[in-house]
């Protein structure tokens, strides 16, 4: 996929979402750090029903540790992983009000020292949290980056950096919300909907699917 091709392909997505933003409810940043970490291997809407009763409930790191493991492995116990899960919130909770006096950190460094927190959580934290044109790539980002050809690589890191090389300035800060719903909703693992993508034309996909038949 050639620089023009690219560009035209997120003024499309630009033109059909003027502004993304996560499926995870949060309202703080520590909140969406929180629902970052509780999400992997766990879908949004799991960890948003998780939450949703977590968070009237602690929603700071001092309330979190206030709440307990115990009582935070209850409100999350549906979402996967939750015993690890629940052990790096509590621990993550320490180092926020110990370290950084309640709040959450606004560089990678810091952000990656936290138990649970990696590349991706950061990325997502940055930049959704705080606005900095990071690249989380999810397996969504993955798939769409090598699929149609924007950004392709044999891992994560390799399709993060081509992807804040190429992709035009402009958009860098929504770019990884447009990707993951892309990814999510029309340019799925099994069975794309070539037929019902805006990114059609663009798209270097060889076996692109056809619109179903109706019934």
């Amino acid at each position: 996929m050639n620089a023009a091709k690219r560009y035209e392909m997120f003024v499309r997505f630009r033109a059909a979402n003027p502004k993304p933003v996560t499926e995870l409810e949060y309202t703080t940043p520590f909140e969406l750090l929180i629902a970052v970490l509780l999400s992997a291997q766990a879908t949004d809407v799991g960890v948003n029903k998780a939450t949703r009763k977590l968070y009237p409930v602690a929603n700071t790191p001092q309330a979190m540790l206030d709440l307990g493991l115990d009582e935070l492995t209850e409100y999350i116990r549906t979402i996967g992983l939750y015993k690890t899960k629940a052990k790096n919130v509590i621990a993550t909770c320490q180092i926020l009000v110990e370290k950084h006096g309640g709040v959450v950190p606004e560089d990678r460094e810091s952000l990656e020292e936290l138990p649970g927190v990696g590349r991706k959580t950061a990325n997502v934290v940055l930049n959704t949290a705080f606005g900095q044109p990071t690249m989380a790539v999810d397996t969504h980002i993955f798939r769409v980056s090598n699929r149609t050809g924007l950004a392709p690589g044999k891992n994560v890191d390799i399709v993060e950096q081509k992807l804040l090389k190429f992709v035009p300035k402009e958009f860098l800060h929504d770019a990884h919300h447009w990707l993951i719903l892309h990814g999510r909703y029309t340019c799925k693992a099994r069975k794309p909907e070539c037929w019902n993508c805006i990114q059609l034309d663009l798209c270097d996909y060889r076996s692109k699917t056809p619109a179903p038949a109706s019934a």
